[in-house]
């Protein structure tokens, strides 16, 4: 099965439709025009400016602010792909009379500056600049927009949030809005690989390391030779200067072991904590008159589907539209089972597209007769449509009995497993891709790593049914150490005993307590603040009420299929052991007054 949207109901325009009428009126020039901006603080920022050929008049511009190189240099005589990252817009874009500027943002690239933080606060008052910048160009028509895929993505958030008046559409593709919650600890729980693989990606960018940079599939052409220089800088004099002062750069690892609880101050700047490079923090700065498309993927990584869904929420006086498709991070591979080709056949660019023209051409797109939510069903392969988040508003509650998930209660018991640090959810999944591991086959031992967990499975279901939404573990269980790391998952057993991934949650026990959601910060699942102050350890023996939200998903279930939970104590291959060297033995409750169940989000299919 595909991912395209032809022939889908979803739309009453889809994104493959529009894109196919929208001509191509201009012509991409063969190099942009190159050139450095000097900022507020002597920082020189080097920046690309791909204009449309044959444009007639002005014309608004897309922003898209990267640390992974605006352009390479190639090799004399190379068919290497220059703007491996940026391509796809500046070569979709520029060509439908959009202007297209690359940036390095400092510290890398050709830019000058030292990188102080991961999304420093220093780079949102550049993009305030740059866009300064542009609007004062005679070739720009005083619009600016912004997009980009995860850090470019999060960066158009930081851009819109300075209120800059020309700033009028952005779209934040598979970004995060919370980096703690997202990205490195979701539930709490560090990602122990990422920050060193992110490190060593930035490392051999930051530090023109080519022969780092090659163990990157994106990177792996031998003809792409580092940063390029701006047109000033014939002989790269100034980009070998740039690069010494990329050195003094931070480095992830050590940078993302100060951020144990979010919103928690370094010690020697009190201004600074995790909400300094995350868009929810200063969200409250964007104008009412932006646009917003937020767009993510199922198999998003840790959590980056929560954040577009957030954003959706949080954002809700602004035009937001809200895209979820069948998708890893970047939309690399469709990752549906059911999948004709590893690669997306969905025409995103499109949509894009179709959203830039509404809300910067104000072209006739058709787009205010679209429902303002689209979402890819798995196992049902098809597009739906929504007017709100969630879709699905039916919660039915499965209750752990023995051995099964049943829809009563019924009479009280336990079950105690004690946490193995030896399991792993494997290594093709939904955290290889953000780590910047080629991943293109998602959970295909999951059977076999399933069946050594404690689980409960229910009855086989009379009719198809459409989970869409968040589910939630609602846990009653006990440990006999002060913390402890919960794991669920939630899986389809079909008829023919083949089992299959569909979610999974996650939560250290020590961020057990509730909040409400901040008005920054909307969700639709149980929020926790995991601030110090929050942060509780349990008491060994102490029966405690735990509900975990497990990651966003639409999956239908198969009339026969079996619904099942699971539950692990580590994830071996990808979190940090809680508490260290000590595996908790975990005691669940079901049935009686303190019935431990699954609620999920669950309707017939149409």
């Amino acid at each position: 099965m595909s991912d395209s949207d032809h022939g889908s109901a979803a739309w009453h325009v889809t994104p493959s439709h529009y894109a196919t009428a929208r001509e191509a009126g201009c012509a991409l020039p063969a190099v942009p025009e190159s050139r450095y901006l000097t900022m507020r603080d002597g920082c020189r920022i080097a920046i690309d400016v791909w204009r449309p050929e044959g444009a007639t008049g002005p014309v608004p511009a897309i922003l898209i602010l990267t640390p992974y190189y605006r352009r390479f240099a190639v090799a004399p005589g190379s068919d290497a792909d220059a703007i491996p990252n940026a391509g796809k817009f500046v070569r979709y874009l520029v060509p439908r009379g959009y202007a297209v500027v690359v940036v390095d943002v400092r510290g890398t690239g050709a830019s000058f500056g030292t990188r102080d933080s991961f999304r420093s606060p220093k780079e949102r008052e550049d993009s305030r600049e740059i866009t300064d910048w542009i609007v004062a160009q005679t070739w720009s028509d005083g619009q600016v927009g912004a997009t980009g895929i995860s850090y470019p993505g999060a960066a158009s958030d930081f851009l819109a949030s300075t209120g800059h008046p020309a700033v009028k559409a952005i779209a934040p593709l598979f970004a995060v809005w919370d980096t703690y919650a997202d990205n490195y600890y979701p539930g709490g729980i560090l990602l122990k690989q990422l920050a060193k693989s992110y490190d060593d990606l930035m490392v051999a960018m930051d530090h023109d390391r080519r022969d780092l940079l090659r163990n990157y599939v994106y990177y792996a052409n031998p003809d792409l030779r580092g940063p390029h220089p701006v047109d000033e800088d014939a002989d790269g004099t100034l980009l070998s200067e740039a690069l010494r002062e990329h050195l003094g750069n931070f480095r992830q690892p050590d940078f993302m072991g100060e951020f144990r609880f979010r919103e928690d101050p370094l010690p020697y700047d009190p201004s600074f904590s995790s909400a300094s490079f995350s868009p929810y923090s200063v969200s409250e700065g964007i104008r009412k008159d932006v646009a917003v498309l937020a767009v993510s993927g199922w198999m998003d990584g840790a959590g980056y589907a929560n954040g577009a869904i957030a954003r959706f929420l949080t954002l809700r006086e602004n035009k937001v539209h809200l895209l979820l498709g069948p998708w890893d991070h970047g939309a690399r591979c469709n990752v549906s089972p059911w999948r004709r080709e590893q690669t997306s056949d969905f025409a995103l660019l499109g949509a894009l597209l179709r959203f830039f023209d509404h809300y910067l051409l104000r072209r006739d797109t058709g787009l205010e007769a679209e429902q303002p939510v689209h979402y890819f069903s798995l196992h049902e392969e098809c597009w739906r449509a929504a007017a709100s988040w969630p879709p699905v508003e039916t919660v039915r509650r499965l209750h752990l009995g023995a051995g099964a998930l049943k829809d009563a209660a019924g009479e009280a018991g336990q079950d105690v497993m004690r946490a193995d640090f030896a399991w792993g959810s494997g290594h093709g999944t939904r955290y290889e891709r953000i780590a910047g591991i080629n991943s293109t086959v998602y959970y295909a031992d999951w059977q076999e790593r399933e069946a050594k967990l404690t689980g409960w499975s229910s009855a086989p279901l009379e009719q198809a049914m459409e989970l869409t939404g968040h589910g939630l573990a609602d846990l009653w269980l006990s440990a006999d150490t002060p913390d402890a790391a919960i794991f669920v998952y939630v899986s389809e057993v079909e008829p023919d005993g083949t089992v299959r991934y569909v979610t999974e949650g996650l939560l250290r026990a020590l961020h057990r307590k509730e909040s409400p959601a901040p008005a920054q910060y909307r969700t639709t699942w149980p929020f926790r603040s995991s601030r110090r102050e929050d942060a509780a350890p349990l008491v060994p023996g102490q029966v405690e009420r735990i509900r975990i939200p497990l990651l966003p998903v639409s999956w239908v279930f198969r009339a026969g299929s079996r619904i099942r939970l699971s539950i692990a104590g580590m994830d071996a291959d990808h979190c940090v052991q809680v508490p260290h060297g000590r595996p908790p033995e975990l005691t669940l409750l079901r049935g009686g007054d303190q019935a431990s169940a699954l609620e999920l989000p669950l309707r017939p299919t149409r």
